[in-house]
């Protein structure tokens, strides 16, 4: 399995076709998708199918643009389109003509021209298969790159990791003290709201009415208790090193397990009983946007 990979990268490779020396050229940048734009020159544009197969086999996400050129020899067997030719030489009467000062086209501009030699037979299969090679090596450099990169940001992530481990650590530690200290003072507001009050009614007993308060506080900091975000947090976490480290196309996963990190921190906020849960959430939350920001460049 190879390691993680950005979407952006550059690889160049040349070799020789039947139809003369050919020269590749791959740029990636972010995409959602495989988003693929081939510029073939007019010789190779009957391989497009083919080279259309062996990109989608290595690449899986991003914007890439493939180029090919093709530097004919000449003793190719390449001969004049005389039809052609003599369309384009009409047209460029035609036009000096209309504008006398028109600079008229020369030799090498004409014979350039799409459609003005006729390339040699080849045979379709050689073709393609010349192709496909000189492609799978710009691939593989192409690849190379974009893996250079992917190392680099999954080192990325994994300091977020620790840092998430970190945030999480500290607030689990902290969590009996919070827990002990919202009860008190739960219990201590309800004694002086409500405990005159329930303790003139005839029919309940200061002892009824002290266990009533206990049940109350009781209920709201089990409603309070965040220690099912926490482990999810660190499962989430322990997720995220997993994928970085068996590698290949991660974006997409990557992405699934950040949005379920987000939302756990985001009831770990809404449950917050004390400054520093909410100190902890915001930096929780800061973190995971940072690691989805980063995201947007993983395959």
């Amino acid at each position: 399995m190879s390691g993680i990979r950005s979407m952006t990268g550059f690889a160049t490779a040349q070799g020789q076709t039947p139809l003369g020396f050919m020269t590749v050229e791959l740029r990636g940048v972010n995409s959602r998708f495989l988003d693929l734009t081939l510029r073939l020159c007019e010789e190779l544009r009957a391989t497009e199918p083919a080279v259309r197969e062996v990109i989608s086999a290595a690449v899986k996400r991003g914007k890439l643009e493939c180029r090919a050129s093709l530097k004919q020899a000449e003793t190719s067997g390449a001969g004049i389109n005389a039809a052609a030719l003599a369309n384009v030489l009409t047209l460029q009467q035609e036009v000096l003509k209309v504008n006398p000062d028109a600079a008229p086209m020369s030799v090498s501009e004409i014979l350039q021209m799409p459609g003005i030699l006729n390339s040699p037979e080849v045979d379709q299969d050689e073709l393609n298969a010349s192709v496909a090679t000189i492609l799978r090596d710009a691939l593989q450099a192409f690849n190379a790159s974009r893996e250079r990169e992917g190392a680099a940001l999954a080192a990325i992530l994994s300091k977020n990791c620790d840092t998430i481990e970190e945030v999480v650590q500290a607030v689990a530690e902290r969590i009996p003290d919070i827990h002990r200290n919202l009860k008190e003072k739960l219990e201590q507001r309800l004694q002086e709201a409500l405990g005159a009050t329930l303790s003139n009614a005839s029919s309940i007993s200061p002892e009824e009415v002290s266990d009533r308060i206990r049940q109350e506080v009781t209920f709201y900091a089990l409603k309070m208790d965040v220690a099912e975000e926490i482990n999810r947090l660190r499962t989430h976490v322990a997720e995220v090193r997993r994928i970085l480290k068996e590698g290949g196309a991660a974006g997409r996963r990557l992405d699934f397990v950040t949005q379920e990190m987000n939302r756990e921190a985001n009831t770990l906020g809404s449950k917050s009983a004390a400054i520093e849960m909410t100190d902890a959430a915001v930096a929780l939350k800061l973190c995971i946007d940072q690691m989805r920001e980063q995201l947007q460049n993983i395959e």
